[in-house]
């Protein structure tokens, strides 16, 4: 590439690819326009109606074909981002270095937010292929002693619960379940998933603190009050705290559960990330006062809910992931996988059958319950599940396939876990590759070192990292 190039020439030779029938448009995607038209992309609520399975096999396929299409415009944009890095590196002129890295600074922000769309989407088509299966969502299988310990948390004045573990391991069942214990003592609940918040939401932290206050109102049934309760003299965190302490914690003696998912997506957000936690510590301490103050914050209880521990560096004085009640959710041991197959009618397999399914995939709950939802179809048997597993033919393919997807296209990841499947020895790797290939489940920690999260990973991922 040439010296001095116009950083908005730097990916022009992308800008007529077509994709997905004309959904994304490589075109709409520059410099001056962060994401472009490509956020254009709607995603409803995908359900199985169980009385349509015509309407619902339209569905499935309109989400494919979705899914698809960020696909490619998530490659499509990974090359804008790395021909931005070579023209950084390249660049010698100051003023158009300058604009390169105002440029790749919005470019990744776009790649991050594609990202997290494509993750949406595959959970989605994942929930509708389980209940297109038969699995009842509404069997839980408890992990003693964590439920009770969360139960106990959740009624103690000004509770901070935090609850992690690697994607898919069932967090997201653990704070229903406490949030309905809550509702059971009589508690408000309110519910935040940022996996949902749109983009514009996460623009800059006035925004997203007053979508905060706004969703949590609406939550509890009570007018917005915004433009009456938010002052513009007080600074932002200073004004959300306002509104909670003198609005939405002062109509009731009632405790308030605020619970708040996915938090790991507020990592890629500099400018929202570290001051939101500066505003959840100081609500937790606000609670410790033997005040009047102190005693309206002693209503509220926070959930926070995420999926890694590589979060940005915080000042241990103002983070809320070093105080609190923290949990770990542990994979299934033997019997609970044992009496999840009681529970889905599978009582007919032995016991040295599970022992067998979890020599394969492990107590990771996701691929055991998709294992025994399959089972319980019939569509497949249990020698022919474990003979297919770490097959393309094999019931978990969609899933390799995604986290495979995940690999390929974050290079210090897949160089890492093909250290790890390709030996059988534990592996020392960088802190934070090692902590997100925790978060996405593929790996478990020893001491400082990784192994492969099950040995069906280690099956699949070993001839396909070659």
């Amino acid at each position: 590439m040439p010296d001095s190039q116009d950083p908005k020439q730097v990916s022009n030779d992308l800008r007529n690819s077509q994709f997905g029938g004309g959904l994304i448009n490589a075109g709409t995607v520059n410099a001056g326009q962060i994401g472009g038209d490509i956020y254009n992309i709607h995603f409803g609520q995908q359900t199985v109606a169980s009385g349509n399975s015509v309407q619902s096999q339209n569905q499935r396929q309109r989400s494919q074909s979705e899914r698809d299409s960020l696909e490619k415009a998530y490659t499509l944009q990974s090359q804008k981002v790395a021909n931005l890095r070579t023209a950084l590196v390249i660049e010698t002129d100051v003023s158009r270095k300058f604009q390169y890295e105002n440029q790749l600074e919005s470019e990744e922000r776009t790649l991050y937010e594609l990202g997290d769309k494509l993750d949406a989407i595959e959970q989605q088509l994942q929930a509708a292929e389980n209940s297109g299966l038969g699995a009842d969502t509404s069997i839980y299988i408890e992990r003693p002693p964590i439920e009770d310990k969360c139960y106990k948390a959740i009624v103690q004045p000004g509770a901070l619960i935090r609850l992690k573990a690697p994607q898919r391991m069932g967090k997201t069942l653990l704070l229903e379940k406490t949030l309905d214990y809550a509702r059971q003592q009589g508690y408000q609940t309110a519910k935040l998933d940022l996996q949902l918040a749109d983009i514009d939401v996460l623009a800059n932290l006035k925004t997203f603190l007053q979508w905060l206050c706004v969703d949590v109102a609406d939550s509890l049934e009570l007018e917005p009050q915004l433009e009456k309760q938010w002052q513009e003299v007080f600074g932002l965190n200073k004004n959300c705290t306002r509104y909670f302490q003198k609005y939405l914690l002062s109509l009731t003696d009632t405790p308030l559960v605020l619970a708040i998912d996915n938090f790991e997506r507020l990592f890629e957000y500099p400018e929202i990330f570290p001051q939101f936690c500066l505003l959840l510590r100081g609500w937790y301490e606000a609670a410790k006062q033997g005040d009047k103050i102190g005693n309206i914050w002693k209503k509220l209880r926070l959930v926070v809910v995420h999926s890694t521990e590589s979060y940005p560096s915080l000042d241990s004085n103002h983070s809320p992931f070093n105080v609190g009640l923290a949990i770990d959710l542990p994979e299934f041991n033997l019997q609970q996988i044992t009496d999840l197959a009681k529970q889905q009618d599978l009582g007919l397999l032995k016991e040295q059958d599970l022992a067998q399914l979890m020599g394969l995939v492990g107590g990771h709950p996701y691929l055991v319950q998709s294992a025994i939802a399959h089972l319980k179809s019939q569509q497949v048997t249990l020698e022919e599940l474990l003979k297919l597993a770490p097959t393309e033919q094999g019931i978990f393919s969609d899933h390799l396939r995604q986290q495979l997807w995940h690999l390929q296209h974050n290079p210090q990841l897949e160089i890492g876990y093909k250290k790890i499947v390709m030996t059988n020895a534990p592996v020392r790797l960088e802190t934070e590759v090692a902590f997100k290939l925790h978060s996405l489940g593929l790996v478990k920690l020893v001491s400082n070192d990784c192994v492969p999260g099950c040995d069906l990973y280690r099956q699949y991922f070993s001839t396909r990292l070659e």
